[in-house]
C-alpha cells in the first residue's frame, strides 16, 4: 500500500512544535472532522481509494474505538461502504481498485504486503446487506471457518465453537433440535443472524456491518439491533447505515461521507444533536439525502 503524505504532515508537525504551536500541532495529529480524540483500535491516515479513473475516497482519516459501535452515514454512493471494505481488504477482488494511504489495526498495517490477507479476514469479520448463509447445514455455515482456520482439535471442540456462536448471535434456542436443516430454509432474519453467528466463530476482532438490517421487517430489524448492542462489549464493531435512526439507537461513534470525503466524524450524540459542520446538519435534519 502506498503512503501518502506522511512525511509531509511530520515535517509540518515538527514545524509547529519547533516555533512553539502545540496546539496547532495536536490539531493536526488528528483526523479531519474529529472530535475529541479516541483510543483507537482501527485507524485510518490520508486513504485515498480509486477505481480506475474515478476517486471513490479522497483523504479519509478515522479512528475507531474498540468494544463500540461506529455508524458511517451519508447519502447513496459517498463512500461509507468503499472504505468499510478497505478495512478487510474487499476492494482487492476489484481489479480496477487502488488504495493508498494507511490502515492499522493496533498499530499493524493492514496493506504490509508480508501480511497474510487470509488471517486478516479471520480477524476482521463481515456481515452484508443480503443475509448470505452458505448451502450447507445451519452446523456446517458455523462450522466452516474454524475449520478452515484449524480453531478446533476435535469435534467436541467444534460443536462448543458452533453452540457458543449460536448462542451469541441470539439464534440457539431457535435452532438447536434442526442444526442439521439447511442455513437457506430460515428466516430472513435468522439467516442474517446465523451469518453473524459465522463471522464470529473465528473469533473476530473487528466485524464489519454493510446495512445489516436494510432487507429484514421491523421485528427482525430490532432483534439484530438488540444483538448489535449486546456484541459490542467483546467486538469493535463498524457499521453501515441508511437509517440515521438506526445510528443514534446502536452506536456510540459516528462518521458522515459525503461525495467520497469523511465530512465528520464524533460521539453519536454530540453528532446528532450538535454537528460541528453545516453539510452534517443539513444531512441529519433531512435538507438534502
Amino acid at each position: 500500500m502506498v503512503v501518502t503524505g506522511a512525511a509531509d504532515e511530520g515535517s509540518r508537525m515538527n514545524e509547529q512544535v519547533r516555533t512553539g504551536d502545540i496546539a496547532g500541532a495536536a490539531v493536526s495529529a488528528l483526523p479531519r472532522g474529529a472530535g475529541p480524540a479516541v483510543t483507537a483500535k482501527v485507524r485510518a491516515r490520508h486513504v485515498d481509494v480509486f477505481y480506475g479513473d474515478k476517486q471513490a475516497l479522497k483523504d479519509v482519516s478515522v479512528d475507531i474505538p474498540a468494544r463500540a459501535v461506529t455508524a458511517f452515514i451519508g447519502p447513496s454512493g459517498c463512500g461509507k461502504s468503499t472504505f468499510l471494505r478497505c478495512i478487510n481488504r474487499m476492494n482487492d477482488t476489484i481489479p480496477t481498485s487502488r488504495v493508498s494511504g494507511q490502515i492499522t489495526i493496533d498499530g499493524e498495517d493492514i496493506y504490509d504486503p508480508r501480511l497474510d490477507v487470509v488471517q486478516l479476514r479471520a480477524r476482521v469479520g463481515m456481515v452484508f446487506q443480503k443475509p448470505n448463509p452458505f448451502p450447507k447445514s445451519i452446523y456446517e455455515n458455523v462450522a466452516y471457518g474454524p475449520r478452515i482456520h484449524g480453531l478446533a482439535r476435535n469435534k467436541p471442540e467444534l460443536d462448543g465453537i458452533v453452540m457458543s456462536s449460536l448462542e451469541k448471535a441470539g439464534l440457539l434456542k431457535e435452532v438447536r433440535d434442526r442444526l442439521g436443516d439447511s442455513g437457506t430454509s430460515l428466516s430472513g432474519g435468522q439467516q442474517q443472524r446465523l451469518c453473524i453467528a459465522r463471522a464470529i466463530a473465528v473469533s473476530p476482532e473487528v466485524i464489519l456491518m454493510d446495512e445489516p438490517c436494510s432487507a429484514l421487517d421491523p421485528i427482525a430489524t430490532a432483534r439484530i439491533e438488540e444483538l448489535i448492542d449486546e456484541l459490542r462489549e467483546n467486538y469493535c464493531i463498524i457499521m453501515v447505515t441508511h437509517s440515521m435512526q438506526q445510528a443514534a439507537r446502536v452506536s456510540q461513534r459516528t462518521a458522515f461521507f459525503h461525495l467520497g470525503e469523511l465530512i465528520e466524524q464524533g460521539d453519536t450524540t454530540d453528532i446528532f444533536t450538535n454537528p460541528r459542520n453545516r453539510q452534517t446538519q443539513d444531512y441529519i435534519t433531512g435538507r438534502y439525502g
